[in-house]
């Protein structure tokens, strides 16, 4: 039984999926997903999850994410990435100091209207489905945190940013609305995600690498449980207070902060997710007690 995440180095081109279903093959897992998709056109960071490591997906779903972001300026497109026709060219006279003056406005929680070009349903049908047919509907903004957005390089028409932001944000939106601010129209070229939650590209592999290793070696890069709730807030269960969570029992534990906690073995193996709420620890998601890992 494969239990346990994997961080992988996304190339460009293949879809988050594809490369998923590759890496289980080659792991021998029987049960997958991920933290986070990437679209074909993006690299970088994909948590790959597998068996009892699937359990903690809507955990790392939910942590900030981290992005270098390439925008060209002058040009709008269809699609707001590389991939669209382009529908506007303007002139790129803008400054460095105009540049950090304009990401000032961006930076915090600001309001974003998701692209016609994106995963989100109406009816049961994904938005892109419908762009692609030439219609378009009207979207509700919604409210994301932007933590960091610096600047990497500026050589017009080319500028290259820095990006952390929450879950649910969207980059090309991010890109064409930092290209209104400026007056030039931009669209995102290139995107390449480097850290998910406390996850770090560095320490990635990528697939190729993954398919030259022995099946030995392949296991040994696999992440345990453990590491996927690091920072979290532990509490610890003797026996029987983990007999009760996993009969669905809320516990009553006076002191604990509320939120999400890990929740652990005196031996610090892990038991699962719990959420704190008015002195009560009621279960969130739990490991099968045959699988628990350090």
């Amino acid at each position: 039984m494969i239990d346990g995440a994997l961080l992988l180095d996304k190339p460009v081109g293949p879809s988050s999926n594809g490369v998923l279903q590759d890496a289980k093959r080659l792991l021998g897992a029987k049960k997958a997903g991920h933290g986070g998709t990437l679209d074909p056109l993006a690299s970088g960071l994909l948590l790959l999850l597998f068996g009892e490591a699937t359990k903690f997906a809507g955990l790392l779903l939910d942590q900030d994410k981290e992005y270098l972001a390439a925008l060209k300026l002058g040009e709008t497109t269809a699609t707001g990435d590389a991939e669209g026709a382009v529908l506007e060219t303007r002139a790129v006279r803008v400054s460095l100091e105009a540049v950090h003056s304009t990401l000032e406005r961006f930076r915090g929680e600001i309001e974003q209207t998701p692209p016609m070009h994106s995963a989100l349903k109406r009816d049961g049908v994904p938005l892109y489905r419908l762009a692609r047919q030439g219609k378009a509907v009207e979207r509700a903004s919604r409210r994301v945190r932007i933590v960091l957005l610096e600047v990497v390089s500026f050589e017009p028409p080319r500028l290259d940013l820095r990006v952390r932001c929450s879950k649910g944000t969207y980059i090309r939106t991010l890109a064409q609305d930092i290209g209104a601010a400026l007056g030039t129209g931009a669209h995102l070229s290139g995107l390449r995600r480097t850290a998910s939650g406390g996850f770090r590209i560095e320490n990635a592999l990528g697939i190729e690498a993954l398919r030259a290793m022995s099946p030995a070696a392949r296991a040994e890069r696999l992440l345990p449980l453990a590491a996927l709730v690091e920072g979290l807030p532990r509490t610890a269960l003797d026996a029987a207070a983990e007999a009760r969570l996993r009969n669905g029992q809320a516990l009553e534990i006076s002191g604990l902060a509320e939120g999400v906690h890990a929740v652990v073995r005196a031996d610090g193996a892990l038991i699962g997710l719990g959420r704190a709420e008015a002195g009560l620890l009621r279960p969130l998601r739990l490991t099968q007690a045959a699988d628990l890992a350090r």
